[in-house]
């Protein structure tokens, strides 16, 4: 719920004029040199074979820079106990679990799947500052399997909210993604809806809060980053 009195977070406004993620430049343009050089294939064989080519090289380009758009987004005024979606997709589950590496006790997760479609441009769910960051390399099951949020290629980080609440959240390498990229450590102050960094070519990630919070949405809802409103951590007020 929403707490009289509790502090609002007021609206973070973007900063950068970048339409597509700085993570993804190189895959941009390794993708415009291959796409020219098929595509000059295609431009020399000449025919419906040719067309098929350079078209072929077409959607290699066209698809890397979907992958990898930045889109401007200015966050909502939002009360201070709000726990935003830190990516675009779906909610893949929510569940009650023992969480032995921050909580270190019960807690709650939510699952949000990104498939290669979704922006995957991650935005910190909770103001705070990070008391804990991990990089974990792993396997690459696919994002929605149950033990990927143990055994899969991953980021670990913990804040701790003003009010005294952990939140943990988790980048998950999924069956295709390699490459888990983040640009926060331990000490830094974050605010909700802030950047912090992307999971390349489709992926997963798990926001887990103390068992007391509440969560608003549910298994199946589309989310947005930085836009939708997952739940609110508690507090005393």
């Amino acid at each position: 719920m929403v707490f009289s009195g509790f502090p609002l977070v007021h609206p973070l406004r973007p900063k950068r004029s970048d339409m597509f993620a700085k993570e993804g430049y190189a895959l941009i343009i390794a993708s415009l040199v291959m796409g020219g050089i098929i595509g000059t294939l295609g431009w020399m064989t000449g025919g419906i074979p040719g067309g098929l080519i350079q078209g072929f090289a077409l959607l290699i380009v066209l698809f890397t820079l979907y992958f990898f758009r930045d889109p401007k987004r200015t966050i909502p005024e939002v009360p201070a106990n709000t726990i935003l979606s830190p990516a675009d997709g779906k909610v893949l589950k929510i569940i009650n679990i023992d969480e032995p590496l921050y909580h270190k006790g019960p807690a709650k997760q939510i699952s949000v799947f990104l498939s290669p479609l979704n922006v995957h441009v991650n935005r910190i769910p909770s103001t705070g500052v990070i008391e804990f960051d991990e990089y974990v390399p792993g396997d690459y099951l696919v994002a929605w399997h149950e033990k990927a949020s143990e055994l899969n290629e991953r980021s670990q980080l913990g804040l701790l909210h003003p009010s005294g609440e952990k939140v943990l959240f988790k980048q998950i390498a999924g069956a295709v993604a390699r490459r888990i990229v983040y640009h926060v450590t331990v000490g830094d102050s974050v605010q909700v809806g802030e950047r912090f960094g992307i999971v390349k070519f489709g992926s997963r990630m798990d926001i887990v809060v103390s068992r007391d919070s509440e969560i608003i949405v549910k298994v199946g809802d589309k989310v947005q980053g930085g836009l939708t409103t997952l739940g609110y951590l508690p507090t005393s007020n």
